[in-house]
């Protein structure tokens, strides 16, 4: 069954959610393309998420050559803020090279990585890796249907992209002449501080009153699974933390429970270990030149040091650490752990941190156990 954006209003806030930009590719991705073997165009396209949602979205603009097809889809973000609100997403599918596979490209108004530090490598368009597999997957699945090869090129675009991408961090982030293509889950979230606020105070509330003994408080989907798997804490334990680490820790400092776990990525981490309560990246930004000197307590050269201090994001510098051997996740866990303990302070709550990379795999923990 199919859903729109209507249908679909976030949990415990009100409000109505919306669709990623790679939710928006992937779909007309899967248009194109089916335009493309048959000529004719899905209209409205379905595509399944990564958790198994099937939205349907109606098509804004559909174009045809003797080997490509394109469709667009105008992005609707729900009741979120987002700059990308309104846009339209278009992907042209074209025919590859026999044994090329699936190749993507960057359009007009999507950006190209030129920094290291990022999910993908300098030079490569600005389409995360999520919204990749989706697309992936969706040409594989037509390939089949049809019996063709699914080699082809995928080129995203966004009119209007360039100007709108100055209004988020992709210009400090090195990624130049446009918009990311981004999404985890597909999702947009709305974001509203004062609801999601309110339910994580309602998340404790009811873990207090299950009698659970163990909460986690993750910032992600991502973090929060890998975290309910290493403790297979069960779904009622998993609070809604977000970016709002503040929020979280001074509720429990007044409704305590004995055990705390807050997961999160590394540079959501490092925010916190520096004594930031809002992790969000519109609010607080890492201090490289802390992290750089986290680098020095464990002894790397002073050379790294200030290569540290100097990086694109926070990910460099932890892969900068990784190379070198150095427990810099173990370390920003255990600060961060420090800093949470410090916020619910007098009250008796045991608190670790569990650092996730991009993909789900732990890569740093505040008690040191050993992690993957």
């Amino acid at each position: 069954m199919s859903e729109t954006p209507e249908d679909m209003t976030a949990p415990r806030t009100g409000l109505r959610r919306g669709w990623t930009t790679g939710a928006c590719a992937t779909a007309a991705t899967r248009a194109a393309y089916h335009a493309l073997l048959t000529g004719e165009f899905l209209d409205p396209v379905s595509i399944t998420l990564p958790k198994g949602e099937t939205p349907s979205f109606a098509l804004a603009m559909e174009r045809r050559g003797e080997d490509w097809a394109e469709a667009g889809i105008v992005k609707d973000a729900g009741d979120d803020p987002d700059v990308t609100h309104q846009a339209l997403i278009i992907s042209r599918v074209r025919r590859a090279q026999p044994g090329s596979g699936i190749l993507f490209k960057a359009g007009k108004g999507v950006g190209t990585i030129t920094r290291a530090g990022l999910p993908l490598p300098p030079g490569e368009p600005a389409i995360n890796p999520v919204p990749r597999q989706m697309m992936q997957a969706v040409i594989r699945d037509l390939a089949a249907q049809h019996r063709d090869g699914g080699d082809v090129e995928i080129e995203i675009s966004v009119p209007g992209g360039e100007d709108l991408a100055r209004r988020t961090w992709n210009p400090r982030l090195g990624i130049v002449g446009g918009l990311s293509i981004l999404g985890t889950t597909g999702i947009v979230v709305p974001f509203s501080c004062s609801a999601w606020i309110h339910s994580i105070h309602r998340g404790v509330d009811v873990a207090r009153s299950a009698g659970l003994v163990h909460v986690a408080g993750c910032t992600g989907s991502t973090s929060e699974a890998a975290v309910q798997q290493l403790y297979s804490l069960p779904d009622i334990a998993l609070l809604d933390m977000g970016d709002f680490a503040g929020a979280l820790l001074k509720y429990l400092r007044q409704h305590p429970l004995p055990r705390l776990t807050i997961g999160g990525g590394f540079a959501k981490l490092v925010k916190l270990a520096q004594g930031q309560m809002d992790l969000h990246s519109g609010r607080s930004q890492v201090d490289k030149d802390s992290l750089a000197a986290w680098l020095g307590e464990l002894g790397a050269p002073e050379s790294m040091v200030a290569q540290a201090r100097t990086a694109n994001t926070a990910l460099e510098v932890l892969s900068l650490a990784q190379e070198a051997g150095l427990a810099l996740s173990d370390l920003v866990a255990a600060k961060a752990c420090a800093a949470a303990r410090s916020i619910v302070a007098p009250a008796k709550i045991e608190i670790d941190v569990v650092a996730v990379d991009r993909a789900g795999h732990i890569v740093g923990r505040s008690d040191g156990n050993k992690h993957a």
